[in-house]
């Protein structure tokens, strides 16, 4: 009985990241913003090609996925679904939800080798 506050809460911000995402962000503004933290630094100028295999290929990644990692990279391990990455979390910090959903929509937007063959 008492993981069901858990459930709830973890089942609220999986909405909230859905709907957030859902409501689609500004691709032109998302390219300005991965230029100003400079976030090919680490992904790679086509954010395809990191400059270490570790990091992850960010091209062509969903939306509410990449919303849902920048904002447990801000929240850190704090919560239920926080991320401990002392180089990301100080990358997330400034981001409002919008420059996320924004950032987010454009490197969807871009060519990547992350798809589905059907």
């Amino acid at each position: 009985m008492k993981n069901v506050p858990v459930a709830l809460a973890c089942g609220a911000f999986l909405l909230s990241v859905s709907l957030n995402a859902s409501a689609g962000g500004d691709a032109a503004r998302g390219a300005e913003l991965t230029k100003k933290y400079n976030c090919a630094s680490c992904h790679g100028a086509d954010y395809k090609t990191p400059i270490d295999p570790s990091y992850p290929k960010l091209a062509g990644q969903y939306t509410d996925y990449l919303v849902h990692a920048l904002t447990s990279y801000k929240r850190g391990n704090k919560g239920i679904s926080g991320r401990n990455n002392p180089i990301m979390a100080g990358m997330a910090q400034p981001l409002s939800d919008r420059d996320m959903l924004d950032i987010a929509t454009y490197l969807e937007g871009l060519p990547g080798p992350l798809v589905t063959r059907k």
